[in-house]
């Protein structure tokens, strides 16, 4: 008979996300190990340091920052993003924080281009995030360099935007607030101009990836089309 697969097990790895057993002492000196309550109306316990893993963030992104026209333009990854108004303006949130070499540049400019990658560019777009520009061996490089991109003038920021034919849409963004960047390192971004690739359209060529926070991610699959039940949502219908 063939061997089971073992991604079904691995799926979750639930036994590593429960709580974990606590070990009580009785009077007589014997431990006694305490079971975690196992059962809520059907659900099991999760860890709720690890709940981000059940909130799935948007795509995974590339974060360009600096000054393409000076040369001090870098590029970084982010998987914790999200948007926080439609429009009037339209507003997205982003965790950067001072541990990234981008910090810096986004203080100073005040802007910067969020690019949306597909699924072709997942690799490199990991590999992005396991290096920083203040890396030892990318003194005499850039990770433009290493890993093959090609940055692209934008049209209003100084930041420029990454071109190729699997990135699927490039957004130009200025910092709107910073009220919640000390506390939360939580930038909030307004989109002022936006591209994207008419070859990579999302649903129609273009597969977006999702980090699940653990190492594993999620392509975009299956579209689900359900504009006619959506009565109250019919305005952000094109």
């Amino acid at each position: 008979m063939p061997k089971k697969r073992k991604t079904e097990e691995r799926e979750y790895d639930i036994p590593k996300l429960l709580p974990k057993r606590k070990t009580k002492v009785s009077k007589k000196g014997e431990q006694k190990v305490e079971k975690p309550s196992q059962n809520q109306h059907g659900f099991v316990p999760y860890l709720p340091s690890k709940v981000y893993r059940l909130i799935e963030p948007g795509p995974v992104l590339l974060v360009t920052t600096g000054s393409l026209a000076d040369g001090t333009h870098n590029v970084m990854t982010i998987g914790f993003h999200m948007v926080i108004q439609h429009e009037s303006p339209p507003l997205i949130g982003i965790s950067l924080g001072p541990w990234d070499a981008s910090f810096a540049a986004l203080k100073k400019h005040r802007e910067c281009v969020l690019t949306v990658p597909s699924v072709e560019m997942a690799s490199i777009a990991v590999d992005i995030g396991n290096c920083s520009k203040d890396d030892e061996d990318l003194k005499e490089s850039s990770k433009w360099e290493r890993f093959g991109l090609e940055a692209l003038p934008a049209g209003k920021v100084k930041a420029p935007l990454v071109g190729g034919e699997h990135v699927m849409a490039n957004i130009e963004c200025v910092v709107e607030d910073t009220k919640m960047v000390s506390k939360y390192s939580m930038w909030v971004l307004k989109p002022v101009k936006a591209w994207i690739n008419p070859n990579m359209m999302p649903g129609e060529g273009g597969k977006m990836f999702h980090h699940r926070g653990d190492g594993t991610f999620v392509v975009d699959g299956e579209v689900l089309d359900l504009k006619e039940r959506m009565v109250k949502w019919q305005e952000f219908q094109d």
